[in-house]
């Protein structure tokens, strides 16, 4: 195929990424529920026909970038030769069908151009239910995939345009929340349907031939960008080791070990001896710790790389079935995205050494998950509210960590207090900082975030899953480490601690939960930070004076506001 030049090369992507960028806001506007229209936890893009990822939205969460051609590779194995103009499939497996944990559901939509295969387009959201055996299928306690919710292997959703109404009713019969899940599936059918149609006026436009050549031109320019990142780090093998909490069913410090590679432009991620694969759901497959280790590299290469498949072909992962990176059947993978987080926690470790201006300490190293369910007193219906909260974002070489936002992976957004309060019979008491949980530095680690949430007038049910728990996300280069999260319940006898993965707490009106997520590491020693800066820690509030003074010493002490101002 005949490469296409330059100036139309960088025409047709961004039509490409429009079409994505577009289809994105489409199924956030038109989504039910919070999880997907406020937290925008959901990513679309468009396949090359043999399954090739090409583009993604600037929205698209780094996670969800394996799974995508993952779900193409299980789609063409089962359907190759059998895919008709019209048909939409859907999917969530992690074993069976490429995806990362069951919650995020997967939908794929051929585009034709004279009756032949030109692309695909697709879509995926995290749905806040899919059945199982917690409510929001998200919580700690489950051992085995069939726990997790509803498995759906690649089947189709639509056939030649026509819904499938047994496929549709299986699916809803077998999840809370019927209606808000119906809701969230025609908003992913809706996304893929316009994006066919932009897709096809692309094609009017710039031609067929030409968007295949396109197609490949793209994938390979990520490649070489990718390889010419690789090439300029010093040969040489970089290692680096952590552990999480547990698996909330008795094994704790599992470990995460890398060896990285480096020969020329090649580069091997090597994670034999990480633990075996574990009881409990911080497992993960290995398309999510492909997933993980590109964002990683490309994070500290070349940040502006587009993903694609570029990005995935240009690593080389070697990782042992059956270990905690590369789990298999019947393994649960729920919590998948904590397991992510401390993988990048490790390249970046690994790294620090190779990329000492642009590595970051430890983040909050979690997706510390918060589920409540009950009966809505106001309505007498079912309700489940689900969310991933952000924590501190690790020091960085010239300035100091966001406080309490997503970090990574996720890349997905706090929910508002406004909209939880409108949405379920819950009140928000408080929603801050954590007082003092940075990580102490030249440049300190971020905050992490403290949410108090009591039920309106009935009992509700608690799970959760957190991280960073036990173990405090590290500094980097004399940094000090960041502070470490916690799960409380409060009662009218006071407040006591919950386990680090809770399920199924019963939570009285008059009750509370108390969720404290981690913050993060502070770069290079705190006797280095500014006295301007530390002044500006004082007067913000933030942090308390004993806080202040064990780390900054007499520094903090002939600190005050008008340092800040130079009076």
């Amino acid at each position: 195929m005949n490469s296409i030049d330059p100036i139309t090369l960088e025409i047709v992507f961004n039509a490409l990424r429009s079409v994505t960028d577009e289809t994105y806001v489409a199924l956030m506007k038109s989504a039910y529920s919070t999880n997907i229209k406020e937290r925008h936890d959901h990513s679309t893009a468009i396949m090359d026909p043999s399954g090739r990822l090409v583009a993604q939205s600037a929205g698209s969460l780094p996670i969800h970038i394996a799974s995508m051609s993952g779900l193409m590779s299980a789609l063409f194995e089962k359907f190759d030769g059998n895919i008709h103009e019209g048909d939409i499939f859907v999917s969530n497996d992690p074993h069976e069908a490429g995806g990362t944990h069951l919650p995020d559901i997967n939908l794929a939509m051929p585009v034709f151009v004279n009756g032949e295969i030109h692309s695909f387009v697709c879509n995926i959201a995290h749905h806040a239910d899919v059945g199982g055996m917690a409510p929001g299928s998200m919580a700690g306690g489950m051992s085995e995939i069939y726990q997790e919710g509803l498995r759906i292997p690649v089947i189709r959703l639509f056939r030649r345009g026509e819904l499938v109404t047994d496929i549709l009713d299986l699916l809803l019969l077998n999840v809370r929340v019927p209606l808000e899940r119906r809701g969230d599936y025609f908003a992913q059918i809706s996304a893929c349907r316009l994006g066919e149609r932009r897709l096809q006026e692309v094609i009017l436009k710039h031609g067929k031939v030409a968007l295949t050549a396109a197609y490949s031109d793209i994938i390979s320019r990520t490649q070489r960008r990718m390889a010419d990142g690789v090439e300029s780090i010093r040969d040489g093998t970089y290692t680096f080791g952590d552990v999480m909490d547990g698996d909330g069913l008795g094994t704790f410090d599992v470990a995460i070990v890398v060896a990285i590679h480096v020969n020329g432009r090649e580069i091997t991620f090597d994670f034999s001896g990480t633990a075996d694969q574990v009881k409990g759901n911080i497992n993960v497959t290995l398309n999510a710790t492909q997933a993980a280790v590109c964002y990683s590299l490309k994070a500290l290469l070349d940040p502006e790389i587009p993903n694609n498949q570029g990005v995935l072909d240009a690593v080389q992962i070697v990782a042992p079935a059956g270990t905690l990176v590369n789990a298999v059947f019947p393994a649960p993978v729920a919590a998948r995205a904590n397991t992510c987080q401390r993988i990048i926690d490790v390249v970046f470790g690994a790294l620090a050494e190779a990329f000492p201006e642009r590595v970051v300490a430890a983040a909050n190293g979690a997706n510390t998950t918060a589920v409540f369910s009950g009966i809505d007193p106001r309505s007498g219906a079912s309700y489940l509210y689900l969310e991933t909260l952000g924590g501190g974002m690790g020091g960085r070489p010239m300035k100091d960590g966001k406080d309490g936002v997503q970090v990574h992976i996720t890349n997905t957004s706090n929910l508002p207090i406004e909209a939880i309060e409108m949405e379920y019979p819950l009140l928000v008491e408080e929603y801050s900082l954590v007082t003092d949980s940075a990580g102490a530095g030249r440049f300190r680690g971020g905050m992490g975030l403290r949410r108090v949430v009591r039920p309106r007038g009935h009992e509700c049910i608690f799970n959760g899953a957190g991280e960073r728990f036990r173990h405090p996300p590290w500094g980097l280069f004399g940094g000090a480490p960041g502070g470490m999260g916690r799960f409380m319940l409060r009662t009218i006898d006071g407040e006591h601690r919950l386990e680090d993965k809770p399920d199924q707490v019963s939570i009285g009106p008059g009750d509370a939960v108390v969720i404290e997520t981690p913050g993060a590491g502070g770069f290079k020693p705190a006797a280095d930070r500014a006295p301007e800066a530390i002044a500006a820690d004082r007067a913000t509030g933030k942090f308390s004076e004993e806080y202040l003074n064990r780390h900054y010493g007499h520094l903090a002490q002939t600190t005050s506001k008008e340092d800040i101002d130079g009076g």
